[in-house]
Parts: C-alpha cells; sequence; structure tokens
C-alpha cells in the first residue's frame, strides 16, 4: 500500500480507491501533504479496469447475449478497481510559486 512521502503513514485502501476513480490528489491524514497519482501508475489503473473489459467483451465472451457479456464484463472491471489501489504509486506534489 502507498505511504505518504513526507510522514510515512500508509493512506487507507478507501481513500486511495477514491482518488483513482478521477485521478485527484490524496491528502495525508497526518502531515498533510497532497500526493498525485504517477503517470506509470494511472496506465495501472487502466490495466486493471478497461483492458479486462475490452479483452472479455470483445475476445472471451462464451455468451451469445450482450447483456450479459456486458454485465459480466463491468463484473470484471468491478474486481479489477478494487484490486488496483494495491498496485498504484503516488508521488508527493511539490509547491510551485510563481510570481505573475
Amino acid at each position: 500500500m502507498t505511504k505518504c512521502d513526507s510522514c510515512h503513514s500508509p493512506f487507507s485502501w478507501s481513500k486511495i480507491y477514491k482518488a483513482n476513480l478521477l485521478y485527484s490528489p490524496v491528502q495525508c491524514d497526518h502531515c498533510s501533504s497532497k500526493h498525485m497519482i504517477t503517470f506509470p501508475s494511472r496506465l495501472i489503473v487502466t490495466a486493471f479496469t478497461v483492458l479486462p473489459f475490452i479483452l472479455f467483451c470483445f475476445f472471451f465472451s462464451p455468451f451469445n447475449s450482450i447483456f450479459l457479456t456486458l454485465i459480466i464484463g463491468l463484473f470484471i472491471t468491478f474486481l479489477g478497481s478494487l484490486l488496483a489501489p494495491y498496485a498504484v504509486n503516488y508521488k508527493k506534489l511539490q509547491n510551485t510559486i510563481t510570481n505573475i
């Protein structure tokens, strides 16, 4: 599980899961530093969610029913999204100050 880069406290699974849905930053509960998902981790989230859905629906579906294929494909996507928080990495956002 991903930990805070500043204080090394682990993020909760639910916090990472919610952040993965919208690729939003995760804020540490202890030191309030913000962390953003890395680009390779975005690819991992896609590999765990979208890729299995496409592979199942278009190539590996043993069903003749489109409805049943979509339901099972969405279930596989949901299972992948449950596993994704264990595989993603977050990096601390750097505070940048720009003079305007």
